[in-house]
């Protein structure tokens, strides 16, 4: 990713007519204010960006995607996810911009002199989106609710984890 304040921009007063895709990685913690890492980004997000643009509108679209890491919301167990999101943005050119803002919703408005196009609070919204509302484990066999009890049985019987003792001191804690 392009340094520069940390913001993903697309610079649209050179770009001819026609499709132009952009690639960029960035981190989680190039996007101040947003609270991506406590959300779970931790690692490379790869945003991939397609513009086509015509002579009276730009049409964008954002695709992201990344590896987040989350707890169990059952048994507390770290779980990592590849997470995907997509967004598309039509820009119409107009002037003056003030008064087409309540035209319709649905689009956003450029001034014909426009520069570039700042992208970040969009991918950041994307990124928010793409998160799962419940995280569980369907797969580990410490999670109760979700693993057969044969397989509990011998979960138990194995040396337990410190997640797993800080689990049951808080079970402990409200019984």
């Amino acid at each position: 990713m392009h340094k520069e304040k940390s913001h993903i921009a697309i610079r649209i007063a050179d770009l001819m007519q026609g499709i132009h895709e952009f690639d960029f990685t960035c981190n989680a913690s190039d996007f101040e204010g947003w609270q991506l890492a406590e959300a779970g980004f931790t690692r490379d997000i790869k945003i991939s960006v397609v513009v086509e643009k015509s002579e009276n509108e730009i049409t964008v679209a954002i695709n992201t995607s990344t590896a987040a890491d989350f707890t169990c919301d059952i048994c507390l167990a770290p779980i990592s996810r590849t997470l995907a999101g997509s967004l598309k943005l039509c820009y119409l050119f107009c002037a003056p911009v003030e008064k087409a803002q309540d035209w319709n919703e649905e689009y956003r408005f450029l001034d014909k002199n426009a520069e570039s196009i700042d992208l970040t609070g969009d991918v950041c919204e994307t990124l928010l989106l793409s998160l799962p509302l419940k995280v569980v484990c369907t797969d580990n066999p410490h999670c109760k609710l979700f693993g057969s009890d044969e397989k509990n049985e011998r979960s138990q019987a194995d040396e337990i984890s410190s997640w797993q003792e800080s689990l049951e001191q808080l079970k402990n804690k409200y019984r």
